[in-house]
């Protein structure tokens, strides 16, 4: 059995059609563009940025729990990967002014959203 595509520690899964060979985000038993059967696959935890925007307001409670220090603005991205899916993930960087289209990130899969970080100087291609 595959594992989850958003349990800790698993790594991004994905899958790929046996088709057309198109890779989706997170994994799917048919392809989204044909139909057919896909298949599990690892995904490359690195990318680069593709767009991205910051979140200034609080969410609406409930379901939204604001932190014990109360809510703090963060930024939401698309990280695109090499295997050309783009996944969407909260950025968690020390400062939202240092985001930048095409920034190198490594994204983590997790309970809910996957988080990206800027990716470690020779950490490209993990």
């Amino acid at each position: 059995m595959a594992a989850e595509p958003r349990s800790p520690g698993a790594g991004l899964q994905g899958s790929r059609c046996s088709g057309c060979a198109v890779t989706a985000y997170p994994a799917q038993g048919a392809c989204p563009r044909c139909g057919g059967a896909a298949e599990p696959v690892a995904l490359q935890g690195t990318g680069t940025l593709w767009t991205w925007t910051v979140q200034r307001y609080a969410p609406k409670s409930p379901p939204y729990q604001p932190p014990p220090g109360g809510f703090v603005p963060f930024a939401l991205g698309y990280v695109e990967l090499p295997e050309g899916v783009r996944v969407a993930a909260v950025l968690d960087v020390d400062d939202l002014a240092d985001v930048r289209i095409g920034m190198p990130l490594t994204v983590t899969a997790g309970p809910g959203v996957p988080r990206a970080r800027p990716t470690a100087p020779g950490e490209e291609g993990t």
